[in-house]
């Protein structure tokens, strides 16, 4: 398989389930390497991706073509029997959107969910994370006169106030469709995210499946943060400065539950 970015990796199961997942990290924009074999080992195959900052791909996380996610999913598509995706932070963004218009996929797993498309700062102007089919997708915009209360921020108040702020119809052109979303649905969330209301959009989704009599595995922990971690991965350290909640032991507990879930709905691992 060639890759188009010399930057992914594709890590291939021992026991293969025939399951290939597409991972895609959250604003640090990493390629993340130890999820992908951590998934691996429970038998997926499993390309981990850089969806910018890599070449021909926005500098920072905004205007990012759907297709760039589409188009790692065809690569997989010709060895692998289903096809899922796991993301998380913004590219769990990302995995409901494209599980939305993509239906090949059989289930989708987002770790820190949004139930919202964001925007993002080009240096010119604030723009959509995310274009499909050369065209930006609806966003919800951020209040303007946020000051962060702590040094590194904490943006969960950010976020939050966002929403409360934007006109009714703003936010429902800005929601996900997850009601579109064909395959299973796995949400996990950490009760003390301090980067944004993780726990709230996951409710937001799960109502808006439910109104459309489609199921939604959520599974929260009231003390872990932003950043789940399954068995096996180290915590990171990377990415930008800020508060993220919760503690190694409960984002560690929190993994424990969704690897269990991950195994069964996602991996399909015996």
């Amino acid at each position: 398989m060639d890759l188009p970015d010399p930057e992914w990796r594709l890590v291939r199961p021992d026991r293969p389930t025939g399951t290939g997942v597409v991972l895609a990290a959250g604003s640090s924009g990493r390629v993340d390497v130890d999820r992908a074999r951590v998934l691996a080992d429970g038998g997926a195959t499993v390309l981990a991706i850089r969806w910018f900052g890599g070449p021909g791909q926005p500098a920072g996380p905004y205007g990012v073509p759907l297709e760039t996610f589409v188009g790692a999913l065809d690569l997989l598509a010709p060895e692998c029997d289903r096809l899922a995706l796991v993301g998380t932070s913004f590219g769990a963004e990302a995995s409901l959107l494209v599980s939305a218009v993509d239906h090949r996929v059989a289930a989708v797993a987002a770790f820190a969910p949004s139930a919202y498309v964001w925007g993002g700062h080009d240096g010119d102007r604030w723009t959509s994370h995310w274009t499909w089919q050369g065209e930006p997708l609806p966003y919800l915009p951020f209040v303007e006169d946020w000051v962060p209360a702590s040094d590194p921020p904490a943006f969960l108040a950010f976020y939050a106030r966002s929403v409360a702020a934007a006109a009714p119809v703003v936010v429902d052109d800005a929601t996900i469709p997850v009601e579109r979303i064909r395959g299973s649905v796995l949400l996990v969330a950490g009760g003390d995210d301090q980067v944004w209301p993780s726990v709230d959009f996951a409710r937001v989704v799960a109502d808006r499946r439910a109104a459309a009599g489609l199921a939604t595995d959520v599974l929260t922990h009231p003390d872990a943060g932003h950043r789940t971690l399954l068995p096996g991965e180290t915590v990171v350290a990377g990415g930008q400065q800020m508060l993220r909640g919760g503690t190694e032991d409960a984002d560690r507990a929190l993994g424990e539950l969704a690897w269990r879930a991950i195994r069964e709905a996602v991996v399909r691992s015996p």
